[in-house]
């Protein structure tokens, strides 16, 4: 089909001249606190790790909810855990810390950023929220933000999933996620024969939910649709 095929070619082309990111989130939260992974660890011989026989939430001291950056190009992940919701300004935020911990350093002459992106959750591609951030961020770093969605039902091709996320689950099986540095050092120290390097961090920040975005500061994003499925496919200018 033209269209798809010159959809594709474009985002090939894009490939070349601007830096690419996937960004996603586990399907569940974590219990912080004495409580029971899944998975096996070794452990010296009668010494068993001694956990709690109930997981509920009062009993911990809070979730942890981790969202991921990952750079196709440095087989690299950056991982922000947060404490509180999973929101559309998390997400951002995720993405602004990574950008000025990392990406501007690595990446100073970029001025696009590409970014691939699941369909729903808080960077759906119908969460408002989450373009009036993007436009926040890309006024603020001068970057214009190329975004596209896996339609629904797609996310577990982004490859986030296997690339990072499925590899930080091994990392910390069978061992009890105690404290939010305990979440972060395994995060961090997630490695692969390939050469993945993890950046990690905590972030403590409350994040409200049912925020509200109006039409006026939906119809101030700068957002253009792309020809090929425009509600999956858009970029926001500085």
């Amino acid at each position: 089909m033209p269209v798809r095929h010159g959809h594709y070619a474009e985002r090939r082309s894009q490939q070349r001249r601007a830096l690419w990111l996937r960004l996603s989130r586990p399907s569940s939260t974590y219990l912080v606190g004495n409580f029971r992974t899944g998975g096996q660890e070794w452990q010296p011989a009668g010494q068993p790790e001694r956990v709690l026989v109930y997981d509920f939430l009062h009993l911990g001291i809070g979730k942890a909810t981790p969202y991921g950056i990952y750079d196709l190009a440095r087989n690299e992940g950056w991982v922000t855990v947060g404490s509180d919701h999973d929101t559309a300004q998390f997400a951002v935020a995720t993405l602004r810390r990574w950008w000025q911990e990392r990406g501007r350093h690595q990446y100073p002459a970029a001025r696009e950023l590409y970014i691939v992106a699941d369909g729903g959750g808080s960077n759906g591609s119908r969460v408002r929220l989450w373009k009036t951030e993007l436009q926040r961020f890309a006024t603020d770093t001068g970057l214009t933000i190329q975004v596209s969605h896996f339609p629904p039902g797609t996310s577990k091709w982004n490859a986030i999933e296997h690339r990072l996320f499925s590899v930080i689950s091994r990392t910390w099986r069978g061992r009890p996620l105690t404290t939010y540095e305990t979440v972060v050092q395994c995060i961090a120290h997630t490695t692969t024969e390939t050469g993945l390097t993890v950046y990690a961090e905590w972030d403590p920040t409350p994040y409200p939910t049912g925020l509200t975005v109006s039409e006026a500061d939906l119809a101030a994003v700068h957002l253009t649709r792309a020809a090929f499925h425009g509600e999956w496919n858009y970029h926001i200018a500085p």
